[in-house]
């Protein structure tokens, strides 16, 4: 990486500097509402327009779900991801549910998530930036308006945000109301995350008791009893010369934040609020927001609202982008090359990586742009088995792989991981140390949406990133030391 830096220093200035200029005179022109001038897709169609819009009135009224001070620390910490200082795991449900909504089922998905955290720092000597799919993740996008089920066609379900999943016809009306009832469970969600992120859950002292019960006996659970046992002695060790939790607040505290796919960009504009310290505009439903790989038309609505917030954004890459179409959208959406403002999520599937991947990196570093690259594995390894949609491990594994070979070969920070996950024993993907089958699906095939990773194979995940990441690291030392 170091290498492309120096190499590329040279003529990106000037273009650049040409970008800046442009795309400063552009952000003039740019309201909270400027998207409703563009073209869009993936919008429900709301049958009461008044209704929709008292809703979203009623909305701008709320109170911030977060707020611009904490989006700009993760825009910071994701500048150090960006620099390959750092490493991004951001994961969580497909779709958040209303029914599901409980402090039992946020413990055990934070409980895996810190897991996970705790495998790739120690693991890798690697520090983790935090970012959660919930608080915020209601709203999917759909292939198809409408859903056909012997013989009878209704509306897609979007997510509960939107309408019900129950296949019938007053279920998958869209409803405005329920972005109310969004809104609040963000908000009880947010308040309990907060608690366990800084009000001693996270503490490293508790670090065996974040396993979850029914990962013992399992593979995975005897390595991270290992790590755990290693990260106890440390911690013994640092209170023995008096290092504690008490007197440093990071042995007890972890900084979380909350992420979700803005695709309802009536919600997301009436939760963008200017901030009254620096008199940007900050989306307030969550610290980072994503444009999905059916959205990111340029010149259509949700890159226009992105592109005039200012917190940290993700855009998801997919097989059809092409490296000149990246190219400008990433100019319109970090038009100050911004290290940690924009995070490139690929997801290519496990085949088709070292197709599509390194003419996109190649481009990036080309041109001179400030990136996190993050690698989804999910989305393009959807296959059916047995009427079930399915992921399976080894290719979830497999294009995980192939991401940080590639970035290897291009002299490039493989910055992080974009999963679908739950702290539950599910069995929605096939595969692992503790094998789904095809047979097994319809045991605890619990999802609203798309298959996730259960805790078992998440963790068993991380330990692969560890192992991955801690090659490049290594590789990468020497390249630093010479530059110094």
């Amino acid at each position: 990486m170091i290498r492309q830096t120096i190499a590329r220093a040279s003529g990106a200035g000037d273009r650049q500097r040409d970008v800046t200029s442009k795309e400063r005179d552009m952000a003039k022109d740019w309201t909270p509402t400027s998207w409703r001038n563009k073209p869009i897709e993936q919008m429900p169609e709301f049958p009461d327009a008044v209704a929709l819009a008292e809703t979203e009135k009623r909305l701008a009224s709320f109170p911030p779900l977060v707020f611009a001070g904490e989006a700009r620390k993760l825009t910071k910490a994701l500048g150090e991801v960006a620099e390959g200082r750092s490493f991004l795991l951001q994961g969580g449900d497909c779709a958040e549910s209303f029914a599901e909504h409980g402090a039992d089922n946020i413990r055990d998905f934070f409980r895996a998530f810190l897991q996970m955290a705790v495998v790739l720092t120690f693991g890798a000597s690697s520090p983790v930036v935090k970012v959660g799919r919930i608080a915020g993740q209601f709203a999917k996008p759909r292939s198809s308006g409408t859903e056909t089920v012997d013989g009878v066609s209704l509306p897609s379900y979007r997510g509960d945000i939107v309408n019900g999943i129950e296949f019938d016809e007053a279920s998958r009306i869209p409803n405005p109301e329920r972005q109310i009832e969004a809104y609040r469970q963000s908000a009880a969600t947010l308040n309990l995350l907060r608690a366990f992120a800084q009000g001693g859950y996270a503490n490293l002292d508790n670090v065996h008791q974040w396993m979850l019960g029914f990962l013992s006996g399992s593979p995975q659970a005897e390595r991270y009893g290992h790590l755990a046992d290693r990260i106890s002695e440390t911690m013994n060790f640092m209170r023995a010369i008096g290092i504690t939790a008490e007197t440093h607040p990071a042995l007890r505290e972890t900084d979380f934040f909350t992420s979700h796919e803005a695709l309802l960009l009536g919600y997301e504009q009436a939760m963008t609020r200017v901030d009254s310290t620096s008199g940007d505009w900050y989306a307030t439903s969550g610290h980072m927001i994503w444009i999905g790989d059916r959205t990111r038309q340029l010149g259509n609505a949700h890159v226009e609202f992105c592109r005039g917030i200012k917190n940290p954004i993700g855009l998801k890459c997919g097989p059809s982008m092409d490296a000149e179409g990246l190219i400008r959208l990433i100019d319109v959406l970090n038009p100050e090359n911004k290290a940690g403002r924009l995070t490139l999520i690929t997801r290519f599937g496990h085949d088709k990586v070292e197709a599509h991947l390194p003419r996109l990196i190649r481009a990036v570093e080309k041109e001179g742009r400030k990136v996190v690259w993050s690698c989804d594995p999910m989305h393009g390894n959807t296959i059916t088995l047995n009427h079930y949609k399915t992921r399976p491990f080894d290719r979830i594994l497999s294009e995980v792989q192939g991401f940080f070979d590639v970035h290897r070969a291009e002299g490039t920070h493989a910055g992080g991981i974009h999963i679908e996950m739950t702290g539950k024993d599910v069995t929605e993907c096939t595969g692992g140390s503790r094998p789904v089958l095809a047979e097994d699906l319809s045991d605890r095939y619990h999802t609203h949406c798309d298959p996730r990773l259960n805790a078992t194979q998440a963790l068993e995940l991380a330990f692969l990133v560890a192992e991955l990441l801690k090659k490049d690291l290594e590789a990468m030392a020497p390249k630093r030391v010479a530059s110094i």
